[in-house]
């Protein structure tokens, strides 16, 4: 019987979008020796993965810090390879020019009940009547008037003015106001069956990624082009700056720091059922 250090093919499930492709460009195109290991990509949207966590299903997969919040006793977080928005963030955005106050009184296009960024929304309002949806979806039904706001997390926040919608909360900004952390919206987790000694292994793989795709931008910005959903090249190199940075490489003490304040700020507002031990392995 194979045990978890003899295994060589790793399951790496993360999403189709600009900024994971760029982070795991250098394991995609074959650009790292990665020994004995091999790696299955799969690609799947976040609230997929945030629901086949609960399943156990990959062996490396991003993640919402949410959701993680109801997988720790399954997966431990990397020390790299999160999306974590320095004093910007996940934006609310409507048709009318709504204020934070009316939050209440809307109903808001969410892009998944496990998602940080409706976490951070309801940390900062609760009551509110919302409408799950997919997240390239809620700029179609703001404008159309089927919800009256909708919580962007991908480059909708980038150009929705441009569709005519106004700002009501750019949740980034509200939390560093509040908390003068960054906003930490997901990472990669990694089974805690694998044991220590493959963790380790993968880990330091995975971080090598990153670090390839920063020094080699260019060549991993058009890679990530194909991922882009029609963005032109400027957008997308906005949008991927946003979310691979140097938090992306390592949290630090102040992003690590970020996720425990979120997912206790959620326990104790009630959203969170329990109360969640935040830990990093690999290297």
């Amino acid at each position: 019987m194979q045990t978890e250090t003899q295994r060589s093919t790793i399951t790496l499930a993360h999403s189709p979008d600009s900024d994971d492709a760029f982070m795991f460009y250098g394991l995609a195109t074959n650009m790292l020796d990665t020994g004995r290991l091999r790696f299955k990509h799969l690609l799947k949207d976040i609230q997929t993965l945030n629901e086949e966590a609960m399943r156990g299903t990959y062996d490396v997969t991003a993640i919402s810090f949410h959701a993680y919040a109801y997988v720790a006793d399954k997966y431990a977080l990397l020390p790299h390879g999160a999306s974590i928005g320095d004093s910007y963030g996940p934006i609310l955005v409507s048709r009318e020019a709504f204020t934070p106050e009316d939050i209440p009184n809307l109903k808001i296009a969410v892009p998944g009940k496990l998602t940080s960024a409706f976490l951070a929304l309801r940390i900062f309002n609760p009551d509110f009547e919302f409408e799950v949806m997919p997240f390239d979806k809620i700029i179609d039904a703001v404008q159309d008037g089927s919800c009256q706001a909708g919580l962007l997390i991908h480059e909708g926040q980038l150009f929705y003015e441009t569709m005519g919608l106004h700002k009501v909360l750019d949740l980034g900004e509200w939390w560093h106001q509040k908390t003068g952390l960054p906003l930490p919206m997901g990472g990669n987790a990694i089974r805690r069956d694998l044991g220590p000694d493959l963790i380790r292994e993968v880990s330091q793989l995975l971080r090598e990624s990153i670090s390839y795709s920063l020094e080699n931008r260019e060549d991993a910005l058009q890679y990530a082009m194909q991922f882009a959903r029609e963005m032109d090249a400027e957008v997308a190199d906005r949008f991927v700056t946003m979310w691979v940075n140097a938090l992306t490489l390592d949290y630090t003490d102040r992003g690590r720091e970020a996720v425990r304040r979120l997912l206790e700020e959620g326990f104790e507002r009630g959203i969170i059922p329990t109360k969640v031990s935040v830990d990093f392995v690999g290297g």
